[in-house]
């Protein structure tokens, strides 16, 4: 049974002259004697062998006043406290039962048996005083404070520090201190309303009084004041967080109520001189000591700005920081500021050394002339040595020159192969920046965003990509093959455009964010070390080039000399064949999204006890946020110390990565969703929404700013102002990514999602606003909504995007399909479209998509390309060949077939039901493979579930291999 640490208080009293300690011992035990608060208790002393002005004594001293007393024991503690200076300090510890004005006269007794002078603080010593507050009887356990970042293991009991301050700030006034801590707490909360309990004069018969304030985004200086000194809240209202306000008694220290229930309480004391002093008592269970001491600075400079600014001011001007703090809080996130003008600058390189090329082709270049032998990039077809690399992107950039496109942006719509690589890296011999396109998304996709780019040439297969006037489709062998003389040297910059890659727009098309070379070795130059990255590492090019995680795949790779394994297209969605390829090739270094690596560990934990091991030493998540939880299975089979986890945030519109977290077993058991420390030469910074930074510990938007920060969106710039913007803090140019986060104390950040109407599904960032407009632009459908539906438990596989249509008169959901099937990629269309009478509408004319109906399990578009044609639906038959009922409950391999699909589509499939048009994913077909497995089922590849995706055509090809081993 857990005993709890009673509440309490305490009170500190100088004596600047020698204390009679017998004559204080025997004045202590009259007392106990003759008054029932002291009873028991007796005096204790504590000589030190310091000076009273000395730092050690001090931290004594304030050590022995926080510390509480036992639960069973007396309910008061006296310790006189002798320094070598002859000064004593009187220390008195006591149950909040004692009143405080027992405290003050037991204090003067003590140290010379005379009552001292002056007004006292506050007392607190109301029997009704012990209320929720107080926390003297049943559960002391605080409110939950999210931004507290406190730690739950820590000692029951509060802990006491003291507020730094710049200066010496003149009392501001009851006034202004109440609605600064208001403010502070509204901000810390992220939201309008704020409970703040206050403990003044006022209140000194009772408990305190919980004022709720409201923190109105257009409201003013003035109106903020008022609302602080509104009515208390009827009844033993209930707030995390409480400001003491009183003056000080010359000589004291007094310590009110350590072990409250409050997680946080500012005292605060008007000085004899007319300046405020602050202490602070916080829960460290609920609210960590550096976030308690960022709280009370904050209230402390708001405080000040509320007393010297007009009424008329808009709160929205007021941050919780001044400018040197909020210099600081960057400096924390990684900000460091350019060298000093006088600092002398950084010495050249020697006679033996080179400067580094300053583009990605020239770095690869000088590693072609060092290792020229060395094996580049390998697909299952064939390999390219760097020599051989660097010799046939040399042909595609003469090819390019030979069209007079040098300069230009040329678009690239290959399969994943070697010559894909060498592709891109001629592009970028050229001095052109490469647009990278999927092969496999809709042709009016491909169309916008060859127009969008102006590309004059694409670099594909002229069959099938489709045709745009003035823009000229040529294959790789075409450009290959061209006679113009090959030219050397350096055709860019650091600062030319390397890549555009289009990313979801809320307008309903993609936009394209344009990245410089600078960008990209910036980036390798920051990881290299910390992750080992080096000649011998083997690593995969698993993601469409589309996707901004190849760029760091192709590249990381490649500028760090390693070798680079192209996954095939099929065996990127096969985890069993994923898992033996990685094994056969030796892969070292793999980058994944967190939902395709959950499959990995199904795949690994299939794995035959004989099977070839894993070579992997470095798994590099990113994409998509990470659910620690599910890498518990990795690290049963996979010690961290031979195979490092890293987790790393990062955005399109700064360079791929932007952090880096290690993930170890301790963060799987801390369910962390830390995201790391900044990259060297990236920062960030946490903003409130009128773009103020916020200290560590609460959450708003995450701003990035340092060497991965694009250029900006293509032919956008209203757009490329808007989202990248001059921090008025730094001086420098920020990214404001939109994403949810928070900064803590150690620098490390915290994503906790997105603010808009962005949603990520299995790597892919997603506008839902996107989607909108394009089932909008359909003429038959009057209004559109779409909502993202998380899985189960925030199952990656079980997340899904469903969509509602208004038709108008002629209208249809079929027809509505056909348009979303031409601008959206696979991994955009919704699983579900529903036709509804109406959109419904809140109060406030939004959008209640709450209210809208469960989602139809109508018609979908086609799933991703077929390997093969599917066969003629057949019966439905059981085990035997029998024709199966597919109502029947018996165990028949139709039924059992029907029942699993039904159990992860989450709705009755029929036996002609189609798998993707009821809602299924990538994910979810491996999961249905896995599943069937493990129920003794003959094994189905992906490959073959693609063509075979309705219950009909499964049952059917698993019936053929019945009796095969699983």
């Amino acid at each position: 049974m857990t005993v709890r640490t009673p509440a309490c208080h305490s009170l500190v009293v100088r004596a600047r002259y020698p204390v009679d300690r017998e004559q204080s011992r025997t004045l202590l035990e009259q007392e106990s004697r003759e008054r029932p608060e002291p009873a028991g208790s007796r005096l204790w002393t504590l000589p030190l062998a310091v000076d009273s002005s000395i730092g050690p004594g001090h931290a004594r001293v304030r050590q022995e006043a926080e510390r509480p007393l036992h639960p069973c024991g007396p309910p008061l503690r006296a310790v006189l406290v002798e320094y070598a200076d002859g000064v004593v300090d009187a220390v008195l510890v006591a149950r909040r039962s004692v009143p405080y004005g027992v405290l003050v006269r037991l204090a003067a007794l003590l140290l010379d048996g005379e009552p001292l002078d002056g007004d006292p603080p506050p007392s607190f010593d109301a029997p009704d005083a012990q209320d929720a507050q107080d926390g003297s009887d049943g559960d002391t356990t605080p409110l939950t404070v999210p931004w507290g970042l406190g730690d739950r293991q820590a000692p029951d009991r509060t802990a006491t520090g003291t507020v730094p301050l710049t200066d010496r700030p003149e009392w501001p006034g009851e006034e202004a201190l109440v609605a600064a801590a208001a403010l502070a707490l509204a901000r810390y909360q992220g939201g309008p309303e704020a409970r703040v309990a206050v403990f003044d004069r006022a209140f000194r018969m009772g408990g305190p009084a919980v004022r709720s304030v409201r923190v109105d985004a257009d409201g003013t200086v003035a109106d903020l004041l008022a609302a602080g000194t509104g009515t208390p809240l009827p009844g033993a209202a209930v707030a995390s967080v409480g400001v003491v306000l009183g003056d000080a008694a010359s000589g004291t220290s007094y310590t009110p109520f350590p072990g409250s229930g409050l997680s946080l309480l500012l005292h605060l004391e008007r000085q004899p001189d007319g300046t405020c002093a602050a202490r602070l008592h916080h829960d460290p269970r609920t609210v960590a000591p550096p976030t308690a001491e960022w709280f009370g600075r904050s209230v402390l400079h708001l405080a000040r700005r509320l007393r010297a600014l007009p009424g008329t001011t808009p709160t929205a001007r007021l941050g919780l920081l001044d400018h040197a703090a909020a210099e600081a809080v960057t400096r924390l996130g990684g900000f460091r500021p350019a060298a000093d003008p006088g600092e002398p600058a950084p010495a050249g390189p020697g006679p033996e050394r080179r400067t580094p090329p300053e583009t990605i082709d020239g770095r690869i270049a000088e590693l072609a002339r060092q290792r020229p032998d060395a094996v580049a990039v390998t697909d299952d077809e064939s390999s390219l040595t760097y020599g051989q690399l660097d010799d046939r992107a040399e042909r595609v950039a003469a090819g390019l020159r030979a069209l007079g496109v040098g300069g230009a942006r040329v678009g690239v719509c290959l399969e994943r192969d070697t010559t894909l690589v060498a592709t891109l890296l001629g592009v970028l011999k050229a001095g052109c920046a490469y647009v990278p396109m999927d092969a496999r998304y809709p042709e009016e996709r491909l169309r916008y965003t060859a127009t969008d780019a102006r590309v004059p040439v694409v670099i594909g297969d002229p069959a099938r990509f489709p045709r745009i006037e003035g823009v000229t489709v040529v294959s790789p062998q075409e450009l290959m093959d061209a006679q113009e003389p090959l030219e050397t040297g350096k055709t860019g910059n650091t600062d030319t455009a390397a890549y555009v890659i289009y990313t979801s727009g809320s307008t309903g098309r993609p936009k394209g964010v344009v990245v410089p070379h600078r960008n990209v070795l910036a980036l390798v130059g920051a990881t290299s070390a910390d992750l080992g990255l080096g000649p011998d590492d083997v690593w995969t090019f698993f993601h469409s080039s589309a996707f901004d995680f190849s760029v760091w795949e192709i590249w990381g790779c490649l500028l760090t000399g390693g070798r680079l394994v192209v996954v095939p297209h099929w065996a990127a969605r096969d985890p069993d064949e994923f898992h033996e390829l990685l094994a056969r090739r030796r892969v070292t270094v793999l980058s994944q999204t967190p939902s395709a690596f959950s499959q990995l560990i199904e795949a690994d934990t299939r794995s035959a006890p004989g099977a070839a091991p894993l070579a992997l030493r470095l798994v590099v998540f990113g994409g998509e946020p990470l659910n620690t939880a599910m890498l518990g299975r990795w690290f049963a089979r996979h010690s961290p110390a031979r195979c490092r986890l890293v987790n790393m945030y990062g955005i399109t519109e700064t360079t791929v990565h932007v952090t880096a977290q290690e993930v170890t077993p301790r963060e799987v058991l801390e369910r962390s969703r830390s995201v790391g420390r900044a990259l060297p030469g990236w920062w960030v910074s946490v903003r409130d929404e009128h773009g103020h930074v916020l200290p560590p510990g609460p959450a708003g938007e995450i701003y990035v700013g340092g060497a991965g920060v694009a250029d900006g969106y293509l032919g956008r710039p209203e757009l490329t102002a808007d989202r990248f913007v001059d921090d008025p803090v730094t001086g420098e140019r920020v990214y404001r990514s939109g994403d949810r986060g928070r900064l803590r104390p150690d620098g490390r950040l915290d994503h906790l999602g997105r603010l808009d109407n962005q949603v990520k599904v299995r790597g892919h960032r997603i506008e839902l606003d996107e989607i909108t407009s394009v089932l909008a632009s359909d003429p038959g459908v009057a209004d559109a909504a779409v909502v993202f539906r998380e899985g189960e438990a925030g199952d990656p596989a079980g997340a899904r995007i469903d969509a509602y249509v208004v038709l108008r008169d002629g209208g249809s959901v079929d027809q509505v399909w056909r348009t979303a099937r031409r601008v959206l990629p696979d991994h955009m269309l919704p699983a579900g479209l529903t036709g509804v009478s109406g959109i419904p509408l809140t109060l406030n004319g939004k959008p209640d998509l709450s209210r809208l109906p469960a989602p139809s399990t109508g018609p979908t578009p086609a799933p991703a390309p077929t390997a093969a044609p599917a066969p003629a639906p057949a019966p439905v038959t059981d085990r035997d060949g029998a024709t199966a009922d597919p109502e029947a409950k018996g165990g028949d391999l139709g039924t059992e077939i029907l029942a699993v699909w039904s159990g992860l589509l989450g709705v009755d499939v029929e036996p002609d039901g189609n798998f993707f048009e009821l809602g299924g994913n990538s994910l979810l077909v491996v999961r249905m493979l896995s599943d069937l497995r493990q129920r003794g089922l003959p094994k189905v590849t992906p490959r073959e579930f693609y063509g075979n995706s309705t219950a009909r055509s499964f049952v059917e090809l698993v019936l053929g291999r019945v009796g095969e081993t699983p």
